[in-house]
């Protein structure tokens, strides 16, 4: 739900703003959303004995750097409407929009062993020719059996699983006696 609230507010910035100014936005909601990760923070934005007034001065201090008369706009709209909350979903979804504007993908590879920092340049290159993009993907050691690589911008997720891969050449063996 926050999703699609927060998408109309992206488009009513979009209406008025060149790429530049969107990637400003973006990075400064993108602060803005990280705050919401300190318990403090989130505590005087929740809490309904601070006035609305105080809160709308608490976030426009912190964007006064960006200098930007659509962001402070947006600021006191949503501490009027009472939609704080809804700014990490802003951040997320503009970030979403920015890599489509510019076709620039952040990816993760997961695995349990090592991935050169080669085979990584080569996925990324890879990926980037078959979509016609930039894709950037960092490592993300975890637990899975094998390689996975995901884009989630791009709804992409290929994976690999040395486990898959055996089953498979178990039941090829099967099937040829």
């Amino acid at each position: 739900m926050e999703e699609l609230i927060a998408k109309k507010y992206i488009k009513a910035l979009k209406q008025g703003s060149d790429l530049e100014s969107m990637k400003n936005i973006s990075d400064v909601f993108s602060v803005l959303a990280d705050a919401f990760h300190e318990e403090k923070f989130v505590k005087i934005v929740n809490n309904p004995h601070i006035s609305v007034n105080d809160k709308s001065t608490i976030l426009l201090e912190s964007v006064k750097s960006a200098e930007s008369k659509s962001i402070n706009n947006l600021i006191k709209l949503l501490v009027e409407n009472k939609r704080i909350n809804i700014i990490p979903a802003i951040a997320k979804e503009l970030k979403k929009d920015m890599a489509k504007l510019t076709k620039t993908y952040e990816g993760v590879i997961y695995s349990n062993s090592e991935i050169d920092t080669k085979v990584m340049t080569e996925l990324s290159n890879g990926l980037s020719k078959k979509f016609d993009s930039t894709i950037t993907l960092s490592f993300v050691k975890n637990d899975f059996n094998g390689i996975k690589v995901e884009v989630e911008a791009l709804g992409i997720e290929i994976n690999f699983s040395k486990d898959r891969i055996n089953n498979q050449i178990i039941e090829h063996i099967i099937k040829a006696i």
